[in-house]
């Protein structure tokens, strides 16, 4: 067998394989292995198993992402996040669908300073859809929102996507995360509107909650400040070049743990269990990195990377022909892969294509994320819906699924803007110093 049917064998054996729920990260690190045994030594692939792992689990690059967990985790367990909600719900709740828009408000939020979008969901679940059921909002309107809601959390900064993309195609990190700020809020303008005219047409769904006085609003208003305080210190940060994305995240975190303090919102559970919480994501997460460098590897000596470019080039199609047909793959795909391990797992095949075309790798970089936020609300994966079901747990799953369609389309169209429109996403990457 050649080495570039080798290389197919094994793609097509990973997508066999994930429908067996097998870690992904487990199952790309072994059939990485045993192509590379295969087209080299044996020696050579327990060689190349030891060395990827070193790196991988020793970089220095990738403690910014247990940082930027434990920043989110302190926030939720010190109850940040149920005072985001509730600034957002004492402005917007007698709006239509006024405590769906709280939560998209309270998700953006919350996504500024997490940067996982399990841990979004998970967490806006907890808080708000006993709110939303308090005054009568129908299950499938509640539970949607608050799965699409969650989806921002790889987007908006800090996002652990991004951190990824930037270590494997050598961009700035800090320049990545400027990029998902405009984007982030544009989508989730799009979200409301969509909530709004949902429930326009059908207000049964969402009943009106009271109107707040201003003296209700003025006092609610202590619940943003300290999200805000955190958001000027890591992304203010970042954007002047005051120190390094590891940095930010140390000192998101550290800071964090600070106003929990100050405040007495947190218990010593409450922070063995963010510490517990924490371990058990970034463990996920580096597994899914380790495993995707080994299997990429196998995929290298292969050639199909650049086969693939060299073929997609050949056709002398239009540019924006070319990138359709990529967004094409990452929206399929991303509908039945983890959206970190897909990436882990494309990039390297689809950059060289998208820097041979001229295309702005930054900007690539926030439309494979906008896209694959589709691939975690979408059936059958639809990670974020499985979530929100853990949490909602007498909600059958076609009801949430259903629940995310009009968010649905709101996303797609967020991406369709995205492309004729670059410079949404490039404008505040372009004035870092």
């Amino acid at each position: 067998m050649s080495p570039t049917m080798a290389g197919v064998a094994g793609l097509i054996l990973l997508f066999v394989l994930i429908f067996t729920k097998m870690p992904v990260g487990f199952l790309m690190a072994l059939l990485g292995v045993a192509g590379f045994a295969y087209l080299v030594t044996v020696d050579a692939a327990l060689n190349l198993m030891a060395k990827d792992l070193f790196s991988v689990f020793g970089s220095y690059n990738l403690t910014v992402i247990p940082l930027f967990i434990l920043m989110g985790q302190i926030a939720f367990h010190s109850g940040i996040s149920s005072r985001l909600f509730k600034v957002a719900y004492t402005f917007i709740g007698h709006w239509p669908g006024g405590m769906a828009i709280a939560t998209l408000g309270a998700c953006t939020g919350f996504s500024a300073i997490c940067g996982s979008t399990n841990a979004t969901a998970a967490t806006m679940a907890a808080v708000t859809l006993p709110e939303m059921k308090k005054y009568h909002y129908h299950d499938s309107l509640a539970t949607g929102v608050v799965a699409a809601g969650g989806s921002l959390g790889i987007l908006i900064p800090p996002s652990v996507i991004f951190i990824i993309y930037g270590i494997m195609t050598e961009q700035s990190i800090g320049k990545l995360f400027m990029a998902g700020i405009v984007p982030g809020i544009l989508l989730t303008v799009l979200f409301i509107l969509a909530v709004v005219i949902w429930a326009t047409l059908r207000p049964e769904l969402a009943p009106r909650g009271p109107k707040s006085t201003f003296k209700e609003k003025l006092e609610s208003l202590s619940g943003l400040v300290e999200t805000l305080i955190l958001f000027a210190m890591v992304m203010g940060g970042l954007f002047f070049g005051i120190f390094t994305p590891t940095e930010a995240g140390a000192i998101g975190a550290m800071g964090t743990l600070v106003i929990a303090a100050i405040r007495r919102k947190i218990t010593v559970k409450g922070f063995i269990r963010a510490l517990s919480e924490t371990t058990r994501i970034s463990c996920m997460v580096l597994v899914i990195v380790a495993g995707a460098t080994i299997f990429g590897h196998f995929l290298a000596i292969t050639r199909i990377p650049f086969d693939v470019a060299s073929w997609v080039t050949g056709f002398n199609l239009p540019p924006y022909i070319i990138m359709a047909l990529i967004i094409g793959v990452y929206l399929l795909g991303g509908c039945f892969i983890d959206a970190l391990a897909f990436i882990m797992l494309t990039v390297p095949i689809f950059y060289p294509v998208i820097v041979s075309m001229g295309y702005d790798p930054m900007w690539f970089g926030v439309i494979i994320v906008l896209v694959t936020q589709i691939g975690v609300i979408t059936p059958p994966v639809g990670v974020n819906v499985y979530v929100v079901s853990g949490v909602a747990r007498n909600v059958p799953l076609e009801v949430i699924f259903k629940g995310v369609v009009p968010l649905l389309i709101a996303l797609i169209v967020g991406v369709v803007l995205m492309i004729p429109f670059p410079q949404i996403a490039l404008f505040l990457p372009g004035l870092m110093k």
